[in-house]
């Protein structure tokens, strides 16, 4: 398996996007061949995915390729979303540090079905101690792309570790991504992405850029998976599954876009008429 889908995969599925188009981002955490094996853990897992259209998975441990091939037998659907481009982004700029951990992967997809025709999605896991800069230096992805690519609509999403003592409070003000209003998080800093009860850290975010996309996600869609609830699980077990939850979100279709717009233009008009 190629170095950058080591640690981090993306999964096409689109699987039932009628209405919408929902993306994930899931640190399952040491996913390997013990794991693998485990099938309550597996069948928790595949659930999971299968309530997504494009998913990130995070701490994927498979030197050897199998446990890719094994979630596509268990997965299928119609293919909605397609890859224009890809490329893994290397820190080189002069006289900037290398600060990723992970280099992000960088996938810009087309995306006829939805209201926003495309995106990129830059992946990012981050190490603990180099949280802060990690995250700021998302920024320069940002740039480098645009450049590259000029595209418009961005998601950068994953385990930023961009809570509690990993990100104290007054860091945040050192993280573009955060001092530029034009960066929009879709988790915000009160949620709690861990299972455990003993703590309360929002480590997995969701950030938008571009005009188009803001515009375009499904109302209330933004939100964290606790699939623990969801399947009735103990701690015990939905720990053997991950210690975090899933963070996810769904960009509007293009037919649920258009009609949101008609319906806008006619009460306008119902008031033009009344006035």
């Amino acid at each position: 398996m190629p170095l950058p889908l080591a640690c981090l995969l993306l999964l096409l599925l689109s699987t039932h996007s009628a209405l919408a188009l929902k993306i994930c981002s899931f640190n399952v955490r040491s996913f390997g061949e013990s794991k693998k094996a485990d099938c309550d853990a597996m069948d928790v897992i595949v659930k999971i995915i299968k309530r997504c259209d494009i998913i990130l998975l995070m701490e994927i441990k498979d030197s050897n390729n199998r446990i890719c091939p094994t979630l596509m037998e268990k997965l299928n659907g119609e293919k909605l979303v397609s890859v224009k481009q890809s490329y893994l982004y290397h820190d080189y700029q002069a006289e900037d540090a290398d600060v990723f951990s992970r280099e992000p992967f960088v996938v810009w997809f087309q995306s006829p079905y939805t209201a926003v025709k495309d995106f990129v999605i830059v992946p990012l896991h981050t190490t603990p101690e180099t949280s802060v800069r990690e995250i700021d230096e998302l920024a320069d992805v940002y740039t480098d792309v645009r450049r590259r690519w000029n595209a418009e609509n961005f998601i950068f999403m994953g385990d930023f570790n961009a809570g509690c003592s990993y990100v104290p409070k007054k860091a945040w003000k050192n993280i573009r991504l955060r001092t530029d209003p034009k960066f929009v998080w879709l988790i915000g800093d009160q949620e709690d992405t861990t299972v455990k009860k003993s703590t309360n850290c929002a480590y997995d975010r969701i950030v938008l850029r571009g005009q188009e996309i803001v515009n375009s996600v499904v109302p209330q869609s933004n939100h964290i998976f606790d699939f623990q609830k969801a399947y009735r699980l103990s701690e015990k077990k939905a720990l053997e599954v991950s210690d975090h939850f899933p963070v996810e979100f769904k960009l509007q279709s293009s037919r649920a876009f258009t009609n949101s717009k008609k319906s806008v233009s006619s009460k306008k008009k119902k008031k033009a008429s009344h006035a």
